[in-house]
């Protein structure tokens, strides 16, 4: 069987890294994006190696459309078809009331996150056309509880998220292509510390059900089922992996 090809944005630490390691020890070769830290992408895609598949990083911001086209055309032209892709690259701004939110933060979120995973879609859904393939977009539990005082400008292109996950299944399922997401909630990763609260996993930990934050390889579990056939009749759902809240 022909090794699957998975394009994973955003995939150098947290829950990229994780994904990026599970899907390769589940047989597939991966195309890594990252925007900034090479060191770190350098040590993800050595570790993708050592689970015996291909890797390929490569420096891109998902909100530009050259780098995404340069991509999917690196990918293609080093591993092969692009069978998968994984929309995580993200970001948060620094945490706070909207009142107090600066425009170029707001407007970053919006184009890493929304618009980063529009150009990305659309991509995919090109190279996919007449194959099939699937896609995982990486919402959050934000886009369901807002995110008050904290970001809800992130919560609100998370809802956007879920929105393009339902209309993108519709769109593309009779070319066998289908189009999922995972909802993490607060998640053990550097993107706290990024966002000006390094402990807040830590004192989330009392409002969720299961008392604590979770790991990025929990995350990495539910991308990984979507992208496997096990999944071949999910498409247009979001799967909420928050430890219950």
């Amino acid at each position: 069987m022909a090794r699957q090809v998975t394009v994973v944005t955003g995939g150098s630490r947290g829950i990229g890294a994780a994904t990026c390691v599970r899907l390769a020890a589940g047989g597939h070769d991966l195309v890594l994006g990252y925007v900034s830290d090479e060191a770190a992408a350098r040590t993800t895609a050595a570790a993708v190696r050592a689970a015996g598949a291909r890797c390929l990083t490569v420096r891109a911001d998902t909100s530009d459309e050259n780098d995404v086209e340069r991509l999917f055309d690196l990918a293609a032209g080093e591993l092969g078809p692009v069978t998968g892709l994984v929309n995580n690259a993200g970001v948060t701004g620094p945490l706070g009331r909207l009142a107090q939110a600066r425009t170029e933060d707001l407007r970053r979120v919006i184009e890493v996150n929304l618009l980063g995973s529009l150009l990305c879609c659309r991509r995919a859904a090109r190279d996919m056309a007449g194959r099939g393939g699937a896609i995982v977009n990486v919402s959050s539990a934000a886009a369901t509880l807002g995110s008050p005082g904290e970001y809800v400008h992130y919560a609100a292109t998370k809802a956007a998220i879920d929105t393009l996950t339902v209309g993108l299944a519709k769109e593309l399922g009779p070319e066998g292509i289908r189009v999922n997401a995972v909802a993490p909630g607060v998640i053990n990763t550097d993107m706290h510390a990024a966002m000006g609260d390094p402990d807040r996993p830590a004192k989330a930990a009392a409002s969720i059900p299961l008392g604590r934050p979770g790991e990025p390889a929990e995350i990495a579990g539910a991308v990984a089922w979507l992208l496997s056939p096990d999944a071949s009749y999910a498409t247009g759902t979001v799967i909420r992996v928050s430890g219950g809240r």
